[in-house]
């Protein structure tokens, strides 16, 4: 088996942090599930393998790990220390709560290393709101993926104003060492990027139909044929 790229942190196993797993492990990383639940890091860890198989099988896989290698990359943990521990990325997915990332990011920031990247996958809250007081705040930044993950390849990256510009080139790195094309935002913004790119067309097709210029059919057309 090919030596791993290193060892990665997914802090939430559930939808968004079990297709991260996928794309990292995909990629030759190994990775390190963390939850509260032993059923769900089962749940997670069989969603990983299944996602594998299926991205072979669609010539999608991102990287050269074989189906036989994978389950040995992905380790699972209850222990926050023990998935943060040798890593050298984190990717945070719980749920879209401010009080509960600054929740969940204080404890990170207890046993993060000083070199170890540390990313949300938030779509809409950006990282100054969750990450001002910690002690290891110049190495957050937001990594939000375009859904699903799998086979939309954008990731918006979003600095907070204190996020060190080398951990910022060293997150873009090894989000193209899995296959995704990182956006850099320069600084914040509400909505980032792609919501506000998103949020502008809605608001135009819901203008069109209600000013009959076409069907809600036909609006649909445009932007996909």
């Amino acid at each position: 088996m090919a030596e791993s790229k290193g060892k990665v942190a997914i802090v939430g196993s559930g939808l968004i942090g079990s297709c991260w797993a996928t794309l990292f492990v995909s990629a030759g990383y190994s990775v390190c599930l963390y939850d509260i639940s032993t059923n769900q890091l089962e749940t997670s860890k069989q969603t990983v393998l299944k996602n594998l198989q299926k991205l072979k099988s669609e010539g999608l896989s991102r990287g050269t790990t074989t189906l036989e290698e994978a389950p040995s990359r992905i380790t699972t943990t209850m222990k926050l220390n023990e998935a943060l521990a040798g890593a050298i990325y984190a990717q945070e997915s719980t749920c879209e709560d401010v009080e509960f990332k600054k929740k969940i990011f204080a404890e990170v920031d207890r046993y993060a290393s000083s070199e170890i990247i540390l990313a949300s996958s938030t779509s809409t809250i950006p990282a100054s709101k969750f990450t001002e007081g910690l002690t290891h705040r110049s190495q957050c930044l937001v990594a939000h993926p375009v859904n699903p993950p799998l086979y939309l390849t954008l990731v918006e990256m979003v600095p907070a104003p204190w996020t060190d510009e080398k951990i910022m080139s060293n997150a873009c790195e090894i989000m193209r060492s899995i296959g995704q094309e990182p956006v850099r935002l320069h600084h914040e913004v509400l909505g980032f990027a792609v919501n506000r790119l998103q949020y502008a067309l809605l608001a135009e097709a819901w203008r069109l139909v209600g000013d009959n210029v076409l069907s809600p059919e036909d609006v649909d057309k445009v932007p996909i044929k």
